[in-house]
């Protein structure tokens, strides 16, 4: 936990610089963080489109928005996304409205994560993952894992060659960089298009493909 001061304002984040409590969300904090997030000219109206919809989808269905559907209802392709939040969608758009892919599963995201060791379908591998699924160290992943993630998701048809393509670009990129690449990288190192990320993965680019991978933006 980080106390972070904004325009004279206090707010608390986590070590991404994601809000912790949601609720303590306001306007200056979108507004101050942008420059962050390489948006150097201050929020448009069309970034303030995005961060609403974000908020309001949060307040009303208590989760955070899929990006297939933010990018759906407000117009927007792959490119102009790209263009408003260059740090991505959830460390770009949802960072800004003060939401995180952890309130898909619940209210607060300031809950502590407890921890549990689950077996997959094969007795002699076992994972040890957090409270919302996701692995708790990414080395310890392999194609059992995500065999298994995957089932338990019920990604269609199972995993197919273009989900490994997905999946091994995916521990690859975050090998070389130590990091989880963000969705517009993904899709333009891939050719993949929205639509068609969403058919592979449909809990998510974040809640799906990286799951799935082992991995998690921390």
């Amino acid at each position: 936990m980080t106390e972070l001061i904004l325009n004279d304002r206090s707010y608390q984040v986590d070590s991404g610089g994601f809000l912790l409590n949601s609720d303590e969300w306001d306007e200056n904090f979108a507004e101050a963080m942008a420059p962050r997030m390489g948006i150097s000219d201050g929020l448009t109206t069309k970034h303030w489109e995005v961060i609403r919809f974000i908020r309001k989808t949060y307040e009303e269905l208590g989760k955070c928005p899929l990006v297939y559907q933010t990018c759906k209802l407000n117009g927007l392709r792959l490119k102009e996304l790209k263009n408003l939040f260059p740090t991505g969608y959830l460390r770009g758009a949802c960072k800004l409205a003060g939401i995180t892919y952890k309130e898909s599963y619940l209210k607060y995201a300031w809950v502590e994560h407890g921890l549990v060791e689950v077996a997959a379908t094969s007795p002699e591998n076992t994972y040890e993952i957090d409270s919302n699924g996701f692995l708790v160290q990414a080395y310890n992943w392999s194609r059992q894992f995500a065999i298994c993630k995957a089932s338990e998701m019920k990604v269609p048809g199972g995993l197919s060659e273009r989900h490994w393509q997905i999946i091994n670009f995916l521990r690859s990129y975050y090998q070389e960089h130590r990091e989880v690449p963000t969705v517009i990288e993904t899709c333009e190192h891939n050719g993949l298009e929205l639509d068609e990320l969403e058919r592979l993965f449909p809990d998510g680019y974040h809640r799906g493909a990286v799951k799935i991978a082992g991995l998690k933006v921390r």
